[in-house]
């Protein structure tokens, strides 16, 4: 299916994928050789787009899924990101941080005429300095509808924005998950003003097919997902319907609440400024996005607002893999049924398992994210499908789990 439609995964990687919990070195090698020929450029992302699609399903888990476990929400307040006595103060690295975190990721158009989404990962983007000892990294992934410029524009400049933020929040007073959604809030507002000052990201290709050119650059839009991973914490800033979902102890924890038109307290925030929500083939604002908070679409502000829901949740022993997606995969596969595959992948090997050649990459993780958009596409998934899996074991929970399937 995926060669169809995308022609990004071969038939070797779809049976290396369907044997990933195969133990031994020998098992373990043939994945390696199948797998490096469609190894992903951690940095590249999937550009390009078309509009809203007309057939939306309606999305497995619902778009109020509350985060459970330690996760913790931001206030929805906008008041407290203009504070800048906080800071970002990360205690010394633990046995759950092992260096570059272990991640693959996969994207693919699926049953679209164009890519619109885009993917972005920056391992050790800040740290290792006297104001923030601890490395962090950061994953993102960005759902854009109208164009691909303004998620073309959140991949190039988000991380840069986060770190910057981070980098000048004053000395204070304020706890670590206070700083962090400062932080957050301070990012995300920054990226909508560039890509609104920008005419929704002002740097479309030369073979852009979406004919959006200004002056109606101000319908184009994006959701944005973000993770920032730290020794001790996860740190998740959600703006739209992509989703974070944290498998812990085998079971889902949804760390992001989807931003949909007809959640109660997006639904009365809108109306209270006298917007509409209306049915036109499901929820949207003023009947046009399905959406109820995104990056860019200035034509439809104030109804439609850039602040992110924040969640700061502090790492366990027994967190096991994250995974973000854009709507593609989560329209049609449950974040039980995620969460499983996952797994299983992860379940394929070890400490010795990881690519060659260093950075981060991994070959069980792309297993996983490949799985999950072949998985997507054969439910009839209507949408590009854009998933990364982040591996959150220790090294010693890795051999472990090593150990325990070769036996």
């Amino acid at each position: 299916m995926v060669d169809i439609c995308c022609g990004v995964v071969s038939c070797g990687a779809e049976a290396a994928a369907m044997r990933s919990a195969e133990p031994g070195s020998r098992g373990a090698r043939r994945r390696r050789m199948e797998i490096r020929r469609l190894r992903f450029d951690a940095g590249s992302e999937a550009t390009a787009v078309e509009d809203e699609p007309s057939g939306k399903r309606q999305r497995m888990d619902g778009g109020a899924a509350a985060a459970a476990g330690s996760a913790e929400k931001s206030a929805s307040t906008s008041g407290g990101s203009s504070s800048p006595e906080h800071t970002v103060a990360a205690p010394e690295e633990s046995d759950l941080s092992d260096g570059f975190p272990r991640f693959g990721m996969a994207a693919v158009c699926g049953r679209r005429r164009d890519m619109e989404d885009a993917v972005s990962i920056r391992p050790d983007f800040v740290g290792g300095d006297h104001r923030i000892p601890a490395r962090h990294h950061f994953f993102g992934v960005f759902d854009g509808h109208g164009c691909s410029h303004v998620a073309s524009l959140c991949k190039d400049r988000m991380h840069e924005v986060v770190a910057e933020e981070v980098e000048t929040l004053a000395p204070g007073a304020g706890t670590p998950s206070q700083a962090w959604r400062v932080a957050m809030e301070r990012s995300f507002a920054r990226m909508d003003s560039e890509a609104v000052d920008d005419g929704g990201g002002g740097r479309p290709s030369p073979d852009c097919r979406c004919e959006l050119q200004p002056p109606r650059c101000d319908h184009v839009g994006s959701t944005a997902v973000v993770a920032v991973i730290g020794p001790t914490r996860i740190v998740v800033a959600n703006c739209g319907d992509s989703r974070a979902v944290l498998c812990r102890n085998g079971a889902p924890i949804p760390v992001s609440s989807d931003h949909k038109p007809d959640r109660e307290d997006e639904l009365q925030r809108i109306e209270a400024i006298g917007g509409r929500v209306i049915y036109w083939d499901g929820a949207r604002v003023l009947g046009v996005l399905a959406m109820s908070r995104a990056i860019g679409d200035s034509y439809l502000k104030p109804y439609v607002v850039s602040e992110p829901e924040v969640t700061v949740t502090e790492r366990e022993e027994g967190d096991e893999c994250l995974i973000l997606a854009s709507d593609g995969l989560w329209d049609v596969v449950s974040n039980e049924t995620a969460c499983d595959i996952a797994r299983m992948c992860l379940r394929g090997g070890g400490d010795d398992e990881e690519e060659e050649g260093g950075g981060g990459g991994d070959a069980l993780c792309s297993d996983a994210a490949i799985l999950l958009t072949k998985l997507a596409l054969a439910r009839q998934s209507a949408d590009n499908i854009s998933v990364v899996v982040i591996d959150l074991r220790s090294k010693t929970k890795r051999r472990r789990t090593a150990t325990t399937t070769t036996t």
